[in-house]
């Protein structure tokens, strides 16, 4: 009779896999695995870290392989009630356990291999790395779409250098698009410019005063649109 898991939501079901991760690092052999995917994506959430120790212990470590999850060996489609305790986790007859476990016990001497440092190390090293690296997903810089009008003197204002100096602006955080010249009268055209800019890197009111300081060519300029991206 095999038993395998049975939901990670009941109190029985959690405490069941608590009892069977509290000796192991992943849920079958020595390495992440599609038994430790499987099983992963069968919680809705994160398990209660005071009530469920080894459990959370266990999900926090395979989130650290999520990036990997696709490329880690073994059978994707078995269902997560594949694994887990066969029988009892009390029985005490070897061939109640899978041979994997031997092996942990054998490699590492003792009821846990969360007690070697450099296993402890290297996970939460991998922890922080995903943190970081989902930190930096979660979170994309804020960027605006603007749309920048630039107004010359008068007609005799060279517009080609007036349009050069704007895009010799170069900051961290600023990308200049597509332009065009608008007229606004009596032969005058304006230009009107537009840019990608990163919120924290990029003030349009200094982008504003440091194109104005132009004066051979700029009269003024104004923000004729903006949207956040």
């Amino acid at each position: 009779f095999t038993m395998g898991f049975t939901d990670f939501v009941s109190d029985a079901g959690l405490t069941l896999a608590n009892h069977f991760l509290s000796t192991r690092s992943y849920v079958v052999g020595n390495s992440p695995s599609q038994a430790d995917v499987v099983t992963y994506k069968a919680f809705t959430a994160a398990p209660d870290a005071a009530k469920y120790p080894h459990v959370a212990r266990w999900y926090k470590h395979i989130a650290s392989y999520e990036s990997e999850f696709s490329t880690l060996p073994g059978d994707s489609s078995a269902a997560f009630t594949a694994y887990g305790p066969e029988t009892t986790e009390l029985a005490s007859n070897p061939k109640d356990k899978p041979e994997e476990e031997d092996d942990d016990e054998d490699l590492f001497g003792s009821d846990s291999e969360e007690e070697d440092p450099a296993v402890v190390a290297e996970r939460n090293k991998r922890l922080e790395e995903y943190k970081a690296k989902k930190a930096g997903k979660v979170k994309p810089a804020a960027k605006s779409l603007v749309t920048l009008e630039v107004k010359p003197w008068d007609d005799e204002t060279n517009l080609e250098e007036l349009e050069a100096n704007v895009r010799a602006i170069e900051w961290d955080g600023l990308v200049w698009g597509a332009s065009k010249w608008v007229p606004v009268g009596f032969g005058i055209k304006k230009l009107q410019i537009n840019l990608v800019v990163e919120d924290e890197k990029v003030s349009t009111d200094e982008l504003q005063g440091t194109i104005e300081e132009d004066e051979d060519h700029v009269q003024s300029t104004d923000i004729a649109a903006m949207q956040k991206l």
